[in-house]
């Protein structure tokens, strides 16, 4: 069973840093992707950034230019860099995993695509 838990959540000013971090274990297939999601009060859950199967990042437009997602391969830790935070950035941040082939890209930032779901973590961004 695929297990997912992410850590790092917290408050910040706006114009502050985070970074979320997430555990995985549990992949039986060669292949996998992973994916941050974030959702806040009122709104649908959105992607936020994914890493392809082959490495290749994918980040949604409001995302792009402040965060940086990236794999450390040998733990299967997922991480999201988040600078320059803005008071919209607020909501609960969800890392997602998908056991199998991923081709990375727009369509990748949709959550029905991932199988297993961390519990999130909370990012509060203050004016």
């Amino acid at each position: 069973q695929v297990q997912v838990e992410e850590s790092g959540g917290g408050s910040v000013p706006a114009g502050g840093s985070l970074t979320l971090s997430c555990s995985t274990s549990g992949f039986t297939f060669t292949y996998y992707c992973l994916g941050w999601f974030r959702q806040a009060p009122g709104k649908d859950r959105e992607g936020v950034a994914m890493v392809a199967s082959d490495g290749t990042p994918t980040y949604a437009d409001s995302a792009k230019g402040r965060f940086t997602i990236s794999l450390d391969s040998a733990t299967n830790t997922l991480s999201l860099q988040m600078d320059s935070l803005k008071p919209e950035d607020t909501a609960a941040c969800y890392c997602a995993a998908n056991q199998g082939y991923c081709s990375g890209g727009f369509l990748w930032l949709s959550a029905p695509r991932y199988n297993f779901w961390g519990q999130g973590t909370q990012v509060t961004v203050s004016a």
